[in-house]
């Protein structure tokens, strides 16, 4: 990976032991701007996961995708199965964002808006090191007998993980069965509903599995996204990075006092070190475990306050930054990415103004495709309409071909359920003299309420 590293020789990671096993992580508390910029984003993050299912847009969720229907209701617009086409642009949107984001600022996606990140910093942790103390507290308890006081709070801290992940789970169950549906199926009881009660237990058994225990190692094991960050930097991503030139040759603070031409600003405390909720040593450089959290920033400012150094031997900076020389702000790779982002999100953009209300299709039954009578032919057609908005649709049809011919709509006007189906026969009669390669029918259709105006055209069959 492409990153400075400092003259120390690197330690090993703190989350293992030397026999390869796992050491439970304890980050250290950590105070500065930082952290609490990164709580204000964390409690504005949560209060929308949980208002998303309960505030009403429109007469709807703000979030409603019932999956099993068909419907999806996103702030106060509707859609349905025929607009899955959309997710690929709106994938295609995000996706390239967060390339653009990763290749401008790193990694920030994952240390400040990332759901791993979120549910443990702002609930999680804060209940353990409530109930369980600082870090040093909670070291020195684990080479420690259990007592009964510690039992009864970590007792306390796992009914508090369990409820929090049943309540996380639930308001992920809500933006699927929307937040009324769910109440009523929790007063009514499991038994009335095993499948949704099931899928309550495993994803509460999931998030308290992940939280409670898993947590640093999804970032590091199983997200591929730190594994692909190394193709997204550059030498000019702004990165967390340990200035090596400020900071070395590190050394306690009391020989930085005997020898203070010689040592680097750093004073080996390993503050960093402790503050970083995977445990790496940012001054062994870039590393794939690095979630861009900025815990070491903090932690390092307050040491640097407290020895009367500036601030920002740990701080946000290009590898070039770090290399004395000035930061490229437009790059290829940038403006690539830029690009994509942006006709990605234009395409979205321009996809939801133009999209309609309905969908309205011409198609034959199976079957034959004309049919004899005497000196007549009659084709015969269905119309398959889709309304896609949350309100009954009354549409007219009116028809014009370009023979003479009987055209007959068996339902007129057609009235359609919100977010429904419906499918009206035509029948149309002319004769077979009349024919020709060009004959066609378009059928226009005229909302009562005002709205969108579409044609349809399909060609007329006879025998030649």
């Amino acid at each position: 990976m492409d990153a400075t590293r400092s003259n120390a020789p690197a330690a090993q990671l703190s989350s293992i032991r030397a026999d390869g096993s796992r050491l439970a992580i304890h980050p250290a508390d950590v105070r500065g701007r930082f952290i609490r910029a990164r709580r204000i984003v964390f409690v504005l993050l949560i209060a929308f996961y949980v208002a998303a299912p309960l505030l009403s847009v429109a007469e709807h969720p703000a979030i409603h995708l019932d999956v099993a229907a068909r419907h999806f209701y996103l702030f106060g617009r509707t859609f349905n199965a025929q607009d899955f086409w959309l997710v690929v642009p709106a994938m295609l949107s995000f996706t390239f964002g967060l390339l653009f984001v990763t290749a401008w600022r790193g990694r920030v996606w994952c240390g400040w808006a990332c759901p791993q990140t979120v549910f443990l910093e702002a609930l999680y942790r804060p209940i353990e090191r409530l109930l369980e103390g600082s870090r040093e507290r909670r070291l020195r308890a684990q080479n420690e007998p259990l007592t009964p006081g510690r039992a009864g709070r970590k007792a306390v801290k796992h009914v508090l993980y369990v409820a929090i992940s049943i309540g996380i789970a639930h308001v992920s169950l809500a933006l699927f069965l929307s937040a009324a549906q769910l109440r009523g199926m929790v007063l009514e009881g499991p038994t009335a509903h095993p499948v949704p009660f099931a899928w309550a237990m495993a994803l509460s058994a999931l998030f308290y599995f992940n939280f409670g225990w898993f947590r640093e190692q999804f970032c590091v094991v199983l997200c591929p996204y730190g594994r692909m960050q190394s193709v997204m930097h550059d030498r000019d991503s702004v990165l967390i990075a340990y200035d090596a030139k400020r900071g070395e040759p590190r050394g306690p603070l009391r020989k930085q006092a005997a020898a203070a031409a010689q040592t680097g600003d750093c004073v080996d405390c390993k503050k960093c070190v402790y503050a970083c909720p995977t445990a790496i040593d940012i001054r062994n450089g870039l590393q794939m475990e690095c979630l861009a959290c900025a815990q070491c920033i903090d932690a390092c400012d307050e040491v640097m306050d407290k020895i009367g150094k500036p601030q920002g031997l740990i701080r946000y900076a290009s590898l070039r930054e770090l290399d004395g020389a000035p930061r490229k702000v437009l790059r290829p790779r940038l403006v690539i990415y830029g690009l994509l982002f942006f006709t990605a999100t234009t395409t979205l953009a321009a996809s939801l103004w133009q999209r309609s209300a309905y969908e309205a299709n011409i198609v034959r039954p199976a079957g034959l495709p004309y049919l004899l009578s005497g000196d007549s032919v009659v084709n015969q057609l269905q119309v398959h309409l889709a309304n896609k908005t949350a309100q009954t649709l009354v549409l007219r049809v009116r028809s014009q071909t370009s023979i003479r011919a009987d055209v007959r709509v068996t339902t007129e006007p057609v009235i359609i359920a919100p977010m429904s189906l419906a499918t009206v026969p035509v029948g149309v009669v002319f004769a077979r003299k009349d024919w020709g390669q060009g004959a066609q029918l378009v059928l226009r259709f005229e909302p009562t309420e005002g709205g969108e105006v579409r044609e349809q055209a399909v060609r007329l069959l006879a025998p030649p």
